[in-house]
């Protein structure tokens, strides 16, 4: 939020500078038909004008592209997940497993099925994560285990745990398709967590808003998502503005 308001604070100060602009050009083109100015003179006064509008908008595009960094990270995702049955989310840029595909009832060990699945899963969505363009905005990669409301929640916590360390220790593994680089990355920005049912999927009515039922199929899942720095693209926005004041 704070990085989206230095934005919009700083595209007021670029619409400023454009009425000044305007401004300066009008009394220019006054000047030149009282002849106060030469040819010459007008045509150099032009060109400053061209050179300082192109150097506002290069800035507001940087600016734009830091802020934007999460509609590319979430572009790429989706573009490198567009032939598969995974689904990227729109919002968040997650991807959710349902545990009754990973494991069986109860149980946190991985399936043998599952682990084909993973396999393919897994690397596609951190090698997007970590390539170079994006890897210095990434705070933290999350896997995550919810659970439906059977059961206690301590039970549960338990069990949603168990789940999410069991996928993270899967793409730990160099056997399963990161490699040994991608592995030491991951070792600096991983945290596993567990939810319980503390965030359940609730069934949805016939135009599509949820219910107060919960749909226990659904909130049986593992998640994997990203968090940005947040504080780093803030301090990135304030060096581009500090060059420009320069």
């Amino acid at each position: 939020e704070d990085a989206r308001k230095d934005l919009e604070d700083y595209r007021a100060a670029i619409e400023e500078s454009n009425r000044e602009l305007a401004s300066s050009l009008a009394e220019l083109q006054q000047a030149y038909a009282n002849a106060a100015l030469t040819e010459d003179e007008l045509n150099k006064a032009y060109l400053e004008i061209e050179n300082a509008r192109n150097e506002l908008t290069a800035t507001q595009q940087e600016l734009e592209n830091i802020v934007g960094i999460r509609t590319d990270i979430i572009g790429a995702l989706q573009s490198a997940f567009n032939n598969s049955a995974m689904s990227v989310d729109a919002q968040t840029g997650s991807i959710t497993f349902s545990s009754d595909v990973l494991f069986r009832y109860g149980s946190a060990a991985l399936t043998t099925d599952s682990q084909a699945t993973l396999r393919e899963i897994i690397p596609m969505y951190l090698d997007v994560l970590m390539q170079d363009r994006f890897r210095d905005y990434i705070a933290e990669i999350i896997i995550e285990g919810h659970t439906d409301t059977d059961g206690s929640y301590e039970m549960n916590m338990e069990l949603s745990y168990d789940r999410a360390y069991s996928v993270a220790k899967f793409c730990m593994d160099s056997r399963n398709g990161l490699s040994e680089e991608k592995i030491e990355q991951l070792r600096g920005i991983l945290t596993v967590n567990g939810r319980s049912y503390s965030q359940p999927v609730y069934v949805k009515d016939a135009q599509g808003n949820p219910t107060d039922q919960v749909d226990m199929e659904a909130s049986r899942r593992v998640e994997i998502k990203f968090r940005l720095k947040e504080d780093e693209m803030i301090e990135k926005i304030a060096e581009v503005l500090k060059q420009q004041e320069e």
